[in-house]
């Protein structure tokens, strides 16, 4: 007979105020489930036909957007398992700049599928291990779904073409016409050596008004205001950038002037003038035709500019001030005087010309011109409302960032989903010849990554449509050279297009990106047995005051 210990009930692990959940239904299946929430929130925002989401942030500023990008940044997730999810989103925003959707639809997906493997009795060790084997597989295949390349040496069209179908995804109908300002843009600033093109060259200014037929790009960098001063227009000119307020010196403490008579009082402000028109003739002699501000410009400052023909434009952005800088090779400086010939830029032309009803200032280098050779282009967005602005703003950054990872590695493979059901099917058969319980796994994984098409079929024709095209695609996928056929979100036909033909080309590299992390992201969330939280540091809440308080 043996001997009961007893145990001791009720043993404090935790300081109070802690939350521990863990086991299947506390902590697996809850995370799965919040994660889901996370998808289906972003779901009907994929592809061409995606819904906007009108998303109200915490300092009250309106988004009216389909990017998956903006939406999680701006919704603040607080879920950890579903803030595992964003994370994977944010980095692949960072590496491509594209399918940012496409890792949480998957990654959802996936643990969708994983939640009836695990009620079923399945260990999260066989599914986690059955989702890298399939991962691993996905990724070889996709090395041979490639059809074609970035063409070289590039040219705008090209360039172009391949930036189409990632702005299509969120400026559905104006992808054209983006894509040709984001090619034009990226040409005239594109290095010798490809691979070094820097997205920071390319800048979006938006002037409300008019409409998007008359965005343009102008080479140079864009402001949207004129310069401060009376002198609008200058050429070959040194430039001098400034973070200090260019303004009569103020002391840091509290002193006292005794002024005895009237002629103490002038030569008081005659003393402070003096210095001004001292600093600014010094200025003037060092060659000195244009200064950038970067805080405030004084009036007394502005007259002795303005006298000596110098040019003032104010850039508060730190961004924008950062990247001037290096346009002209200037060095900011924390103090008002002469810069040194090191310190001080050049720029071939500062004028203000009119763009719609709005007068900006643009300062550009020639190509004919002395000075060194740094290139920036602006690319000017008309448009009628803020919120469509920067929509489009949105597009385009999207753009250019797809296009900076092709020009790294410019392998294209088929879009609308055609890759997708592709691997798909490849990923299926190669579980079918597994043994063990991870083969459950590599099959729910293929089944996930039918729902790419699958959501694009919804996206644009409805539920029951949908499945009827992705039904037809895996029809042609399982004959030969069917690796093509995508969804026709426009339903021509029956629906189904050939996507090579039609030149809807999707980054290789982006597509790896985004399967690998999503199944990292997927992986994570599974191999999580238990949630332990603390209580959030801070006091007790003050209690809010009745609205009416004051009123009698």
């Amino acid at each position: 007979m043996s001997l009961k210990v007893p145990k001791a009930n009720n043993i404090q692990l935790f300081k109070d105020g802690y939350k521990q959940m863990s086991g299947l239904e506390d902590a697996v299946l809850r995370n799965i489930g919040a994660v889901s929430e996370l998808s289906n929130l972003v779901r009907t925002s994929f592809g061409p036909n995606g819904r906007n989401k009108l998303v109200i942030n915490h300092l009250g500023r309106l988004f009216v957007t389909s990017d998956a990008a903006t939406i999680i940044r701006e919704i603040e997730v607080v879920h950890p398992a579903a803030k595992l999810l964003v994370m994977a989103s944010q980095a692949q925003e960072t590496e491509m700049g594209d399918a940012t959707n496409t890792v949480l639809i998957f990654a959802g997906e996936l643990l969708k599928k994983a939640e009836n493997l695990l009620i079923m009795g399945l260990h999260p060790s066989e599914v986690i291990k059955g989702y890298e084997l399939a991962s691993t597989k996905a990724l070889a295949e996709l090395e041979s779904l490639s059809v074609s390349r970035l063409p070289s040496p590039l040219t705008k069209a090209s360039l172009a073409r391949a930036v189409i179908p990632a702005i299509a995804s969120k400026q559905y109908g104006s992808e054209e016409t983006l894509a040709e300002l984001v090619a034009e843009a990226a040409l005239s600033v594109m290095p010798e050596n490809n691979k070094a093109f820097n997205v920071d060259n390319v800048r979006v200014v938006k002037i409300m008004g008019g409409s998007l037929e008359t965005s343009k790009v102008v080479q140079g960098m864009v402001f949207g205001k004129e310069p401060e001063g009376d002198v609008k227009k200058v050429t070959k000119a040194k430039v001098a950038v400034f973070t200090n307020p260019i303004d009569i010196a103020q002391t840091e403490t509290k002193g006292t002037v005794l002024i005895k008579n009237a002629k103490d009082m002038l030569n008081f402000t005659r003393g402070e003038e003096q210095h001004m028109e001292k600093i600014f003739k010094e200025l003037a002699d060092s060659g000195v035709k244009v200064i950038i501000a970067g805080t405030t410009v004084g009036e007394l400052a502005l007259h002795y500019l303005n006298r000596n023909q110098i040019l003032v434009l104010k850039v508060l952005s730190k961004f924008d001030l950062r990247r001037l800088c290096r346009v002209v090779q200037a060095t900011p400086l924390a103090r008002l005087g002469a810069p040194t010939p090191e310190e001080a830029g050049y720029v071939d032309v500062c004028e203000t010309i009119e763009i719609g009803g709005d007068r900006v200032t643009v300062l550009r280098q020639e190509p004919d011109g002395a000075g060194v050779r740094t290139r920036t282009a602006t690319i000017v967005l008309r448009g009628a409302t803020q919120n469509h602005l920067d929509d489009l703003e949105r597009a385009v950054d999207d753009g250019v960032s797809s296009l900076k990872s092709l020009l790294k590695d410019p392998r294209l493979v088929p879009g609308a989903g055609a890759t997708e059901l592709a691997l798909a099917l490849r990923v299926d058969s190669y579980g079918a010849g597994l043994r063990g319980l991870a083969q459950h796994a590599v099959r729910r994984f293929s089944s996930a990554l039918e729902a790419i098409p699958r959501t694009l079929a919804e996206n644009a024709h409805g539920g029951a449509e949908g499945n009827e095209i992705v039904a037809r695609l895996l029809a042609k996928h399982d004959k030969a050279g069917g690796e093509s056929w995508g969804v026709d979100v426009e339903a021509e036909t029956d629906g189904t297009l050939n996507a090579t033909e039609h030149n809807i080309l999707d980054s290789l590299a982006a597509k790896a990106w985004a399967i690998r992390l999503a199944t990292e992201a997927a992986v994570s969330v599974l191999s999580v047995d238990s949630i332990i939280m603390s209580r959030p540091a801070g006091g007790p809440k003050i209690p809010q005051q009745a609205g009416n308080w004051d009123e009698d």
